[in-house]
């Protein structure tokens, strides 16, 4: 019998990165962590561990703390998942919409669900995260609370579903990463790759001008660029990018050199191939 991978992820199970590790690696060992850092912590302590982290979300941007864990833990990215999120109204078994007062969850899913929670009246409570709120609800087995969160929470914690895909717009995508602690970078094939990095500018002027010039006369191309404060300061800040190509393409290598002469550091985060949604949906 074929061993199982263990992934960590953070939440309870029938979360939204529970649902991302499942279709990443059908065959898992889940183990659910109450926080990002625990699950960051988790695999540097352990080789044999992935984890599976939400880096960003096309309405709400960045996650925050992703960006202060990443360079604190130092693990690696294998590959990219982006996950379609929708979002349901859940409630105890025989419960209608007549029934329900209140609605529990995450404070991003209320926010992306106002127009089904004015329609109907409801009492939003934020919480933890979703699927926490679907374990609550289950063992309340009070037919006026609901909670906003997966099929797989519904299918986990025995809940109906009373309405399906109540978030305000469609086309809600969450970025993970799945990281682990071991490094290593994928042999280049005829395929498209992304090289993640985090570096620190010397505090000079023109150097992020100067640092990002490289990859203009190389011909390399940005597909992300974010700054992010040093923490306990306000003058410095941390540069997080993507780029298109492998590390052992000699352009991009060119390009790194470049950034190198500006940067106080410069850590390279991964090697993976680009997934197939981002080639898709350009």
């Amino acid at each position: 019998m074929k061993k199982k991978i263990k992934v960590a992820f953070q939440g309870e199970k029938g979360a939204y990165s529970h649902l991302a590790c499942l279709e990443v690696f059908p065959n898992i060992e889940s183990v659910p962590c109450p926080t990002f850092e625990e699950a960051f912590q988790l695999a540097q302590d352990n080789p044999e561990y992935k984890i599976v982290i939400p880096i960003e979300n096309s309405l709400a941007g960045r996650v925050a703390d992703i960006h202060y864990l990443i360079p604190k833990y130092k693990l690696q990215i294998h590959a990219e998942h982006f996950q379609k999120v929708s979002h349901n109204l859940l409630g105890i078994k025989g419960a209608e919409i007549k029934d329900i007062k209140t609605v529990r969850s995450h404070s991003q899913a209320i926010g992306q669900c106002k127009k089904m929670i004015l329609q109907n009246k409801l009492e939003p409570i934020i919480a933890a995260d979703t699927a926490g709120s679907a374990k609550y609800i289950s063992a309340k087995k009070d037919k006026t609370e609901s909670a906003i969160a997966s099929v797989l929470a519904a299918k986990i914690y025995d809940l109906d579903i009373i309405k399906k895909n109540v978030e305000d717009e469609s086309g809600n995508v969450t970025r993970f990463f799945i990281m682990a602690n071991e490094t290593k970078h994928p042999e280049t094939k005829d395929k498209k790759y992304i090289t993640s990095c985090i570096f620190k500018l010397k505090s000079v002027p023109a150097a992020l001008y100067k640092a990002l010039g490289g990859f203009a006369t190389n011909g390399v191309n940005l597909c992300k660029l974010e700054s992010f404060s040093v923490k306990n300061t306000f003058d410095q800040v941390n540069f997080y990018i993507d780029i298109e190509g492998h590390i052992e393409d000699p352009q991009l290598q060119k390009a790194l050199e470049e950034l190198g002469f500006h940067t106080e550091k410069l850590d390279v985060l991964g090697v993976y191939e680009a997934n197939n949604f981002r080639l898709t949906n350009k």
